[in-house]
């Protein structure tokens, strides 16, 4: 099979840059030959405002290039990534127009919400879900906080929502879990053409028995991720002898706020940003992972190495979350921005080896039955045969077409 793999990089490198880099490097590794189609936002620097919002809306050269590219190597199927900003919704016309099917990845809420993380002020926010015109992520400066550049991104949702590009020109949308899926559908996507496939874990890194003492937060060092929530909490637990030790790894806008924590709070220790492999290596050895956001995660990647790690999660009782952690089996839940419930669920695991031990085999069964390589593979290759059939019957069928009416 000959696919087709578009991705818009961030500015700052994240989880979908890396699901990108992860899901061509298998494609490719399986025996498929694989073309990358990919725009950066590094080049937004030299732009002005009017400039990116056009090419926002609709990228001419995008489309242009594309299709130039889509004429001298035809891919069976065409699967995107992120196309916001630079390559717009124009490059799914351009694959269209040329009778190929196409696979986009919702990685993040940007076609429901113009902010991309259906958050506001600190709370999570529907207000824009499911609205022809998100008019309320405008008035408050959602994105970026600027009514402008909002504005520019409710433009281009409401444009192809006008256009119907959400319904006629792309043929599967693949979201990460049951949870968002949900949340698309009631943003108006068509259910029939929604797919649930979760990322995957990639070099394995192995579960290890031994653990010490420590709970472990890692990821941005920001308030949505609940960094504040989890100081708190280690903040209000008077028992300092019981409670385990809190490594924070990561880096962000709130590192003073963390280091000043690392300097004022009792068994709480700021490890700075780490490598994956140095990551890891704090995973194999601890107790728990902390993951306390109070956001609607998609699916987060420091979840799925714990679990491959072993190691079992306190996360919030939010949006994804009661579905990739088993509460009492790979983890345990906590009320979402709750430093007194967090810090409970803490004493208790620390309290509980035996149930934790148990917990550890389970996390690292659910990453074996879920989150390999192997599976995930066996997956996307499902999803592409389902499209590249329809298009074969389609194709057929307007064949057909032609033939009576000859």
């Amino acid at each position: 099979m000959h696919v087709l793999v578009g991705h818009n990089y961030y500015q700052l490198p994240g989880g979908e840059d890396n699901v990108f880099a992860a899901e061509t490097q298998m494609i490719e590794s399986s025996g498929h030959q694989l073309t990358r189609y990919t725009a950066h936002n590094d080049s937004l620097a030299a732009m002005g405002p009017l400039r990116v919002g056009g090419k926002t809306l609709w990228n001419r050269a995008a489309f242009r290039e594309l299709q130039g590219l889509l004429r001298v190597n035809r891919p069976d199927v065409c699967h995107f990534h992120n196309t916001f900003p630079l390559m717009s919704p124009a490059v799914f016309h351009a694959v269209k127009s040329r009778g190929i099917p196409v696979v986009l990845t919702l990685h993040n809420y940007r076609l429901i919400c113009p902010s991309a993380v259906l958050m506001r002020e600190g709370r999570t926010c529907q207000k824009c879900v499911g609205k022809a015109v998100p008019i309320g992520a405008v008035q408050h400066g959602c994105y970026r906080e600027s009514r402008v550049a909002s504005a520019g991104v409710a433009a281009m949702s409401s444009l192809h929502r006008l256009l119907q590009t959400w319904r006629k020109k792309i043929d599967l949308y693949v979201a990460l879990t049951e949870f968002a899926r949900d949340k698309f559908i009631e943003g108006g996507l068509p259910a029939d053409r929604i797919a649930v496939k979760p990322n995957f874990i990639y070099p394995d890194p192995g579960m290890s028995e031994s653990r010490e003492n420590y709970a472990l937060f890692v990821g941005r060092l920001t308030n949505e991720k609940g960094v504040r929530t989890m100081l708190e909490a280690w903040r209000l637990s008077g028992r300092a002898h019981q409670r385990p030790v809190l490594r924070i790894a990561g880096d962000g806008p709130l590192a003073e706020e963390v280091r000043n924590a690392a300097a004022t709070i009792p068994g709480v220790e700021w490890l700075g940003p780490l490598r994956r492999g140095e990551v890891m290596e704090q995973m194999r050895g601890a107790a728990m992972l902390i993951f306390p956001s109070i956001w609607y995660e998609g699916l987060p990647l420091t979840i799925l190495e714990a679990f491959a790690t072993g190691l079992p999660v306190i996360a919030s009782d939010l949006g994804s979350m009661p579905e990739l952690v088993d509460a009492g089996r790979t983890g345990l839940l906590f009320r979402p921005g709750s430093a007194t419930d967090l810090a409970e669920k803490v004493l208790w695991a620390a309290s509980h080896k035996l149930e934790m031990k148990g917990m550890c085999a389970a996390a690292r069964q659910e990453f074996e039955r879920k989150y390999t390589r192997e599976k995930n593979y066996r997956l996307l290759m499902d999803y592409y045969q389902r499209v590249t059939r329809g298009a074969a019957a389609l194709r057929a069928d307007e064949n057909l077409s032609w033939a009576v009416n000859d």
